[in-house]
């Protein structure tokens, strides 16, 4: 376990250590995407109601545990899938490469990591339990002098148009420098710059954005050229990068005894 549990009342945030607690992260993301966000699951995810594939076996699982409820799979509420590049080694691939052309990635020189799968209950879905999870994946950045985070990000529903204020507004603001913007690949490139940009309001672009989205922005998140529609899982997806040395000077200063004291 690279970091000990980091606790805030009733909650904690750590790595899934056991077959039982992956299983329940994967049953969690199940109910989430497939049964609230309207996903199409294939048979075998349905007669599971699991949500899962190659990635998952060597990935580390980040997980927040409700201890009123016990302390270990069944109190699993949120979760958020980490993917060094050590891991997808077997695999040949990262999880994005099947939506974006993320070689320059690939070739950064630092460590990489790439996050995805997140989600929480419906009675988590709050300040406590969002800032857990960021507070669990910073100790993990410092535990494995990650250099580069980076993933994709979901905004709901299939139709571009409907989103063209918040794809326009990421694309005019929160482009990725040319050394490290991916791009969504030919056959799957949607357009993100829907409106022109004057057109975009930006407190209401930034009212409709989902709060993943707005948390990697805070972080000095970068977003890539194009949006891609995923059909399976109902929403439309932006690719995100992040380095880690953008990360504000308030969040290190929130964070910085307690992840030091976590890794010590």
């Amino acid at each position: 376990m690279p970091f000990s549990e980091l606790r805030a009342g009733n909650l904690g945030v750590r790595l899934a250590a056991s077959a039982a607690e992956t299983d329940a992260v994967q049953a969690l993301r199940y109910r989430v995407f497939y049964g609230e966000m309207g996903a199409r699951p294939s048979v075998e995810a349905a007669a599971s109601a699991r949500d899962r594939d190659q990635f998952d076996t060597t990935a580390d699982h980040l997980i927040v545990v409700d201890h009123a409820i016990g302390p270990g799979a069944e109190g699993i509420v949120a979760t958020y899938r980490l993917l060094q590049r050590e891991a997808v080694a077997p695999i040949g691939r990262f999880y994005s490469a099947s939506e974006y052309d993320i070689s320059r990635i690939e070739q950064f020189p630092g460590r990489v990591l790439e996050l995805g799968r997140s989600c929480v209950d419906s009675g988590y879905r709050n300040r406590a339990a969002m800032q857990l999870l960021w507070r669990g994946i910073a100790a993990y950045v410092f535990h494995h002098q990650i250099d580069l985070m980076f993933g994709c990000a979901s905004l709901p529903g299939t139709d571009p148009d409907n989103l063209a204020l918040e794809l326009s507004y990421l694309y005019y603001n929160h482009l990725a420098p040319p050394a490290l913007c991916p791009r969504a690949l030919p056959d799957q490139y949607v357009e993100m710059r829907r409106l022109p940009a004057e057109a975009v309001d930006t407190r209401r672009a930034l009212a409709q954005l989902p709060p993943l989205v707005k948390g990697y922005l805070r972080l000095g998140g970068f977003v890539g050229d194009g949006a891609v529609v995923d059909q399976q899982f109902n929403t439309t997806d932006v690719a995100v990068v992040v380095k880690t040395d953008l990360v504000t000077d308030k969040y290190y200063r929130h964070y910085e005894r307690q992840l030091r004291d976590a890794l010590d």
